[in-house]
């Protein structure tokens, strides 16, 4: 079992996200850790990127204030060696194709093999086009991590069946963000990907109460918020990662109440 799927083993995961460098890479450091401490099972660090086309204002924010706090790919790395001093849990890189390609493939690839990051979310990658960086993932041990979206339809059970790691769920059309309510059937699209492959699936997009978060979880094998914990950063910057740590609690509790459903 991949060290991806073993975080899904337990039960229903909890997964932040967290962009690197905003505030500065000293406040990320924090914030993860007090996430793990509270319970989360797997992290996302996004690695911040001038243009992020799937990102609402709020995580658009964030990249803006990291890219303008001196953040860069290099340095993300060296904040990830930095966490792999203690921090056990997997970690997934979440990013766009034109910083892997702008860094080198091979180069970012192999670096995120030997630093001991898990996997690669590319929301801009078509699954038609995977093979760019497929083989590369393959070689140096790190997951390439599917989406499946509302538009998906007919390509469900195609990408489910060729998955690893975990597949990532997006809610709802549009951009990342919280939202008052999530509307699409995702049920359905479940059950789709169930029929075709044992990778375990987790809903992002518009997650941010427990009560969401639970509700998502129970159709699910886990949830994944992401502008929530920005919205604590940007609100207390440097003092954020308690805050974090008490919101990732809570969340985990209500991930964890669907395991009981």
């Amino acid at each position: 079992m991949s060290k991806i799927a073993n975080a899904f083993a337990g039960g229903k995961a909890f997964i932040p996200f967290i962009t690197c460098g905003d505030p500065d890479m000293e406040t990320t450091a924090a914030a993860v850790r007090a996430a793990v401490s509270s319970g989360a099972d797997l992290i996302e660090l996004g690695i911040p990127f001038s243009d992020p086309t799937a990102e609402g204002p709020v995580i658009q924010g964030a990249n803006i204030r990291a890219l303008e706090g001196g953040a860069t790919t290099d340095s993300v790395f060296g904040l990830v060696r930095e966490l792999r001093r203690d921090v056990t849990v997997p970690l997934v890189f979440m990013t766009y194709a034109n910083v892997v390609f702008s860094y080198g493939s091979e180069r970012f690839i192999s670096t995120c093999g030997e630093l001991g990051i898990d996997g690669l979310i590319l929301p801009d990658l078509p699954f038609e086009e995977k093979e760019e960086f497929l083989p590369l993932c393959r070689k140096y041990g790190v997951e390439l991590i599917s989406l499946i979206a509302p538009t998906s339809e007919n390509r469900i059970a195609m990408i489910a069946r060729e998955a690893e790691g975990f597949i990532y769920v997006v809610s709802s059309l549009g951009v990342t963000g919280v939202r008052s309510e999530i509307k699409t059937d995702l049920g359905a699209i479940v059950e789709v990907i169930r029929e075709n492959t044992d990778v375990p699936c987790a809903i992002g997009f518009g997650i941010s109460t427990p009560e969401q978060a639970r509700r998502m979880a129970a159709i699910s094998d886990g949830a994944i918020v992401g502008s929530a914990i920005i919205r604590l950063l940007e609100k207390h910057g440097k003092d954020a990662p308690p805050y974090i740590g008490e919101y990732v609690k809570s969340m985990k509790e209500a991930v964890a109440a669907a395991n009981l459903n």
